[in-house]
């Protein structure tokens, strides 16, 4: 099944490539890797504000994080030229706007690893991952997320 069916099937429509909102690049390729830059969560077009283990639950976290991965993949699709050309999703890194007695971060980050592996499948979308608690994120945003893939 390619990946565009999958996305289908998932009921998903990837974004278009976003804008930077600062001095960085939306994604860089080099050799066989493509590195994606951070992408923050949003809701409704809006950064999705919020700290996990005070005004977030585990549950919404993981949502933000899923959320993440659906604009990571319109990214992604950029960068790769096409996601039918991603050899494996190679590492996954997650920040999690949190209290510091917050340690579901790895619950929170599932939201995106279990959605790159529905749409990639295990053999290219299973993928070495940190997880972070942190105390702040840009413009309040509750998770950030990054990711490296390897291209045919």
């Amino acid at each position: 099944m390619s990946v565009q069916a999958r996305l289908d099937a998932l009921g998903i429509t990837l974004p278009p490539l976003a804008v930077p909102a600062a001095a960085y690049v939306p994604f860089v390729r080099s050799g066989k890797l493509v590195f994606v830059s951070g992408h923050i969560a949003r809701k409704d077009g809006k950064p999705w504000v919020g700290q996990l283990g005070l005004t977030m639950s585990t549950d919404e976290g993981k949502a933000a994080a899923r959320a993440i991965g659906i604009d990571l993949l319109g990214t992604l699709q950029a960068g790769a030229g096409g996601l039918d050309n991603v050899a494996r999703i190679v590492k996954v890194l997650s920040l999690v706007n949190s209290t510091a007695t917050f340690t579901d971060h790895h619950l929170v980050t599932n939201g995106c690893s279990e959605l790159l592996g529905q749409v990639f499948g295990p053999e290219v979308g299973a993928h070495a991952r940190s997880a972070f608690g942190v105390a702040q994120l840009p413009l309040g945003a509750c998770v950030e997320i990054e990711l490296i893939a390897e291209i045919k």
